[in-house]
């Protein structure tokens, strides 16, 4: 196994979230998952590049801690309740949704209430979140949404149904998004990563090796890396840094796209 499959490749680990020439000065942003993995490192970013960040999560401290490192505000929501979202800021230029979960499992097998949670979270939360926050981009004329999709919005793997069928929902929301949003500066789009260096990720070996009967060390090279070209997980910073290049000055005409960020898989 060479180092670059752990993802020790300095390419990747060392990516500086921060794009040049994107200055965020007096927006604000609304990251949900934001206390860990991709949301964490979106909030972060936006941060840097001077937004206000409201930082939403599920995980009361680890909403806190990143909220503090980045002067932002955090704030606890569970998004399986569809009440949460009304009671998140409004007043918000720049939304992430990028809250997620993940079950692995046979659809014969799978659990219907998992599979209806997984869509609350990561379909209908977003929808929510953007019929609170659009008013407040369509008065100003301007607007940024990023939805972090994934591989899986764009291909399908086995064992995954909720997963995959919620991510390629939410490619079609944020494209009516992008033709909805067009006339009032808004845009909206999709970042479609592969396997990313996350808890969320990290979690999936062991449920993938038992799906697979193989063993833990091998599903990161047989199973999960299989189909990309560049043989490492992508990190945390390296989404970021499109993220906040869709929000910056050179990305205007941008929308209604999904940007893959899958080391060639697709």
């Amino acid at each position: 196994m060479t180092s670059s499959v752990s993802g020790s490749d300095p390419a990747g680990a060392g990516i500086t979230p921060a794009g040049a020439g994107t200055d965020l000065t007096g927006r604000t942003a609304l990251v949900t998952g934001g206390g860990s993995g991709i949301g964490r490192a979106c909030a972060v970013a936006l941060a840097e590049a001077g937004a206000f960040v409201h930082v939403v999560d599920v995980d009361a401290e680890s909403a806190k801690a990143v909220a503090e490192t980045v002067g932002g505000e955090a704030h606890v929501a569970d998004l399986a309740d569809p009440d949460a979202a009304q009671a998140l800021p409004a007043a918000v230029d720049v939304l992430v949704n990028s809250a997620g979960l993940q079950h692995v499992a046979p659809i014969e097998e799978f659990p219907p209430e998992r599979f209806d949670l997984i869509q609350r979270v990561m379909v209908t939360a977003p929808f929510l979140l953007l019929r609170r926050t659009l008013p407040h981009m369509y008065a100003h004329g301007w607007g940024r949404v990023v939805n972090i999709s994934s591989v899986h919005g764009l291909r399908a793997s086995p064992f995954k149904s909720a997963y995959v069928a919620a991510k390629h929902a939410l490619e079609g929301l944020s494209k009516v998004t992008a033709l909805e949003g067009a006339a009032h500066g808004v845009t909206s789009n999709c970042l479609s990563p592969g396997y990313t260096r996350t808890p969320l990720v990290e979690r999936q070996i062991s449920a993938q090796a038992d799906a697979h009967g193989i063993a833990p060390e091998r599903v990161l090279t047989d199973v999960l890396l299989r189909r990309s070209a560049v043989k490492r997980l992508i990190e945390p910073a390296e989404i970021a840094a499109a993220a906040l290049w869709l929000c910056g000055p050179h990305s205007g005409f941008v929308t209604g796209a999904s940007l893959p960020l899958d080391g060639g898989w697709t």
